[in-house]
């Protein structure tokens, strides 16, 4: 029977990027794998054809012979010098495409299945100033822990695992699929390579028991929203004598009620009466070491911003101690008596006529907008 056209065996157009051809055959593998289809022909016909596809479609040079001269131009009986089929080299494909489904048993590369243990994840929630200064913290977390019973073998006490006769201790098994041969996880004792007759009451066999412990997480100061800290082999205890997993403790910093933080740096607002805007002055602001003094320079803007030097927030990472950025907001006054009302108009009678003096801003404004009508007009 014809050889059916690559392309269309992977349901491509000719132009297909390389990611493209790559992620239509990893589809139709996964479909139609032996492992997924034990004893469908047609399924393992179907899989041989895609591996071929792919062969030839995903390397460049073979890539351009097919386009160029169908079949012809990578006729396997031409040998891989002249860009046939090559099963040494399909191994690697193999591996390539399918490490991340079938645990990397590919090609001839089988391992025995020891596999450290699952890593864990905390979420930490703390407050502003531990996050800048430091803390040490107190966790405490459901894992799953060696079983002290039978020390994590999982057989009862005063008996071991045996050797699996099915794969004699490898914990998988290689098949033959037409041209190439492929390693899968023994199905007698689900890769451990050895199997347990007479189990561990305590655990029920697995080796493993959950528990609940407390550690404690030292936090390095200038730690910031979502920065994770590493508890190396504190995590679930590994099946089969793997080494432990590790504890990943992600940090959410809690909003605080007068800062922001941006890395480094610390912003917060000071409002002030319009008074000390214009007059200046000195108030009191705070950060997170203590009140500090503010001087105000006479004739200050709203949103004008004042930079405290090393008053911010160290970095866990490249040391250093970032600023606080204080923005002033000048703040009308409310709730005014009669008196001051009328204190205040006289105010505004006074600056009258000379307001491109004392409010040049303004001013400017005013005549922006005038000459804008004026135009509009014109």
């Amino acid at each position: 029977m014809a050889k059916r056209d690559y392309y269309e065996v992977l349901g491509l157009d000719r132009g297909a990027a390389a990611d493209d051809v790559k992620k239509a055959y990893r589809r139709l593998a996964m479909k139609h794998h032996p492992d997924r289809n034990a004893g469908d022909s047609d399924s393992e016909e179907k899989f041989k054809e895609a591996s071929e596809a792919y062969e030839v479609l995903s390397d460049a040079e073979k890539r351009e012979a097919y386009d160029r001269f169908g079949h012809a131009g990578v006729d396997p009986s031409a040998g891989a010098g002249a860009g046939g089929f090559n099963g040494a080299a399909f191994s690697d494909i193999f591996g390539d495409v399918f490490g991340d489904i079938f645990g990397g048993a590919a090609g001839g590369r089988g391992r025995r299945s020891v596999q450290r243990g699952a890593d864990l994840r905390y979420n930490l929630q703390l407050d502003l100033e531990q996050a800048v200064a430091g803390d040490t913290v107190e966790v405490r977390i459901p894992s799953l822990a060696a079983c002290d019973e039978c020390d994590g073998s999982g057989a009862k006490p005063g008996t071991s695992p045996t050797t699996c006769p099915e794969c004699r201790g490898a914990g998988q098994l290689r098949v033959s699929q037409g041209f190439f041969s492929l390693q899968q996880t023994c199905g007698r004792c689900r890769g451990a390579g050895k199997i347990i007759k007479d189990p561990c009451r305590h655990c029920g066999g697995a080796g493993r028991v959950e528990r609940r412990k407390t550690l404690s997480v030292r936090v390095p100061a200038g730690v910031d929203d979502g920065d994770r800290i590493r508890l190396s082999g504190e995590g679930e205890a590994a099946f089969n004598g793997g080494p432990p997993g590790d504890l990943y403790v992600q940090i959410a910093v809690r909003e605080h009620p007068i800062f922001e933080r941006d890395g480094m740096n610390l912003f917060c607002e000071v409002p002030i009466s319009f008074v000390a805007a214009a007059l200046g002055g000195e108030l009191e602001v705070p950060t997170l070491n203590g009140r500090v003094k503010l001087a105000i320079p006479p004739e200050t803007q709203t949103n004008k911003l004042f930079r405290l030097r090393n008053k911010g927030a160290p970095s866990a990472r490249r040391g250093g101690v970032g600023d606080l950025l204080c923005r002033v907001v000048v703040e009308t006054p409310v709730r005014l008596t009669d008196d001051q009302r009328a204190k205040l108009r006289d105010f505004g009678d006074a600056l009258e006529g000379s307001d491109h003096k004392h409010s040049p801003k303004g001013a400017s404004w005013f005549k922006s907008v005038k000459e804008f009508f004026e135009g509009l007009a014109g």
